[in-house]
């Protein structure tokens, strides 16, 4: 009888593996929190949520941004990856040591407060890590970065906002060219050299936070993509929206690929470890 178990024991682990990967990952996205119609709302764009679903391959649950009370170890135990979207708001000049200034509004303090220690704790547990515009400019500022503002009035600098529309095929249109640094993160993902993006931001990378490597650079040296150095997984920052064109636009298929193909690894080891 004891051989038999023996036997059994690699095909049971098989089963387990394969019950895994049928599985959905989940992703954990950070919410806005909005003021209208007399309530306070915590919501995050559909285009983001339907970018995890199609392009991911993975389920979104929305996280809402309140101050006190989110457990991260909790919820890092149930998730499979967290996913920083853009959004209008802007980081609190006072998180990264800036003084007050009205180029920066507006501000989510909420939000602010939520997603700063959600990236420690991410990281520091090893979960797949997507930071994207706005998430970018959270994971820079959460490693002791900091953020310009108005980029576009800085000596040298491009302008990087969205062309002034009401359609957003328009606003989110692929027309700037950044250069992925070779050997790194993304390269590795979307090839080195030019590639064309939807980047659209007033603010930008300032100082770059401790632990994080340049992947990509806008023509004028603003930084358009990071990772983070020795990562225990998929941990990646991009300031343009992928989000928007995952359908058929390669790159953008790639990146969420990629992040979709971390989910299921954790998910994997996740299942695994709860069935030991």
């Amino acid at each position: 009888m004891r051989r038999l178990i023996a036997l059994l024991r690699p095909i049971s682990a098989s089963i387990r593996v394969m019950r895994t990967n049928l599985q959905t990952p989940v992703v954990a996205v950070a919410a806005d929190v909005k003021e209208t119609d007399g309530y306070r709302w915590h919501a995050a764009a559909e285009a983001y949520l339907r970018a995890i679903v199609n392009g991911a391959g993975a389920l979104p649950l929305i996280l809402p941004s309140l101050e006190e009370g989110t457990d991260f170890d909790a919820l890092l135990d149930r998730v499979d990856g967290v996913l920083l979207p853009g959004s209008r708001s802007n980081v609190q000049p006072l998180r990264y040591g800036a003084p007050p200034s009205d180029k920066t509004l507006p501000h989510d303090p909420r939000r602010d407060a939520v997603t700063l220690p959600l990236i420690a704790a991410t990281l520091k547990r090893g979960v797949p890590l997507f930071a994207i515009c706005r998430g970018m400019q959270e994971l820079n500022v959460a490693h002791g970065g900091t953020l310009v503002a108005e980029v576009q009035e800085i000596a040298g600098r491009d302008d990087h906002r969205a062309p002034v529309s009401d359609d957003n095929d328009l606003r989110f249109v692929i027309r700037q060219e950044v250069t992925v640094e070779p050997g790194g993160v993304l390269a590795g993902i979307i090839g080195a050299g030019a590639v064309r993006v939807n980047s659209l931001h007033r603010q930008a990378i300032g100082r770059l936070g401790e632990g994080l490597v340049v992947e990509a650079l806008a023509p004028d040296g603003t930084i358009e993509a990071v990772s983070v150095r020795n990562a225990r997984s998929f941990a990646l920052g991009v300031q343009w929206h992928p989000e928007y064109w995952v359908r058929n636009d390669g790159p953008s298929q790639a990146l969420f690929a990629a992040f979709g193909n971390a989910l299921r690894e954790r998910a994997a080891a996740r299942f695994l470890s709860a069935a030991e």
